[in-house]
């Protein structure tokens, strides 16, 4: 007698997969690009032609008394402006100054920035509330109006400054603090740091509240003291903010002119230049658009380069 055997049962079947369009595959997008049209336009117009002009002039001999007043073609000199700007000592001197001014201003703009972003996390809700309008308030108030209040606070006959560090027995009758290079980057760092606060406080507040609270807890937990569970714990987490924020500082601090221009005196004009006065200075006022144009080319250049790791820092915090 034989017996059937019923064949086994079939594999249940994986579900299929749902295919993902892959976006990248698609042409070109023509309304896409026609809305782009506009934009790109305007920056061809006001941004693009005074970048050209600004390149021809720096390979030309062209200045105010030779050329624009008396109608004389410009002369092509090639390298010659950028060879006499570069074996120039007073270029180097502005450069070093203006880096010198970077660093301080990134320092102190990025410490006070943090510590105050730690505090607004630790604040309850009115009081955070108070602290983020008073910072709202700063950051709020344009360049010019900020520099004419502090120019006004450090006035030699009518600034309070001088009035309160004298009331207090120190020696500060009339001191003249624009009038010594020393003393009006003093007042220039506390402006611009002022004024720059506000950005990188709320910046680095909305990278502490992505910190998980239980992995803070655990290192208390572990013994870790407030020290190491900032550097160990709150750092790696908002890197990435703090990487994007440094170097949008460094660019914005070499860009340092509104605050520099003001507040200076006409007696100490030369020895509180930085780039950007400098090259207003020498170029706009003096007449001398070549040479101040291959100035602004190398700084331009200077400025491309610092754009370009901003931008891969940026990338490579997508990718992660």
């Amino acid at each position: 007698m034989s017996v059937s055997t019923a064949p086994p049962p079939a594999p249940p079947r994986a579900p299929k997969k749902r295919r993902i369009r892959d976006t990248r595959d698609r042409g070109v997008s023509w309304s896409a690009l026609a809305l782009l049209v506009p934009a790109v336009a305007v920056l061809a117009v006001f941004v693009g032609y005074p970048l050209v002009r600004m390149l021809i002039f720096s390979f030309q001999d062209f200045s105010r008394q030779n050329n624009l007043f008396s109608g004389k073609a410009p002369n092509w000199v090639g390298f010659d402006q950028y060879q006499k700007v570069l074996t120039d000592g007073q270029f180097w001197a502005l450069m070093g100054r203006s880096f010198a001014l970077m660093v301080v201003l990134v320092v102190a703009t990025m410490t006070l920035g943090m510590l105050i972003a730690l505090l607004m996390n630790r604040l309850g809700k009115g009081m955070r509330l108070l602290v983020s309008v008073g910072l709202l308030l700063a950051w709020a108030m344009p360049a010019l109006t900020s520099t004419v209040i502090f120019q006004w606070m450090f006035d030699t006959s009518y600034g309070v400054v001088n009035y309160v560090l004298t009331t207090i027995g120190l020696d500060f009758d009339r001191y003249a603090w624009l009038s010594q290079p020393l003393t009006f980057f003093m007042v220039v760092v506390f402006l611009v740091t002022w004024q720059s606060v506000p950005f990188v406080a709320f910046t680095l507040f909305a990278g502490l509240t992505q910190v998980p609270g239980e992995v803070l807890e655990a290192a208390e937990l572990d013994g870790a003291g407030p020290v190491q569970r900032f550097r160990h714990v709150i750092v790696p987490f908002i890197k990435p903010v703090i990487a994007v924020v440094l170097m949008l500082q460094v660019i914005w601090d070499l860009r340092v002119f509104t605050q520099v221009y003001a507040l200076r005196q006409s007696s100490a004009a030369a020895n509180t230049d930085v780039i950007g006065t400098y090259i207003y200075r020498y170029g706009v006022a003096q007449g001398n658009y070549s040479e101040a144009s291959a100035i602004a080319v190398i700084f331009a250049l200077i400025m491309l380069g610092l754009a370009f790791f901003y931008i891969r820092s940026l990338l490579r915090n997508e990718d992660v």
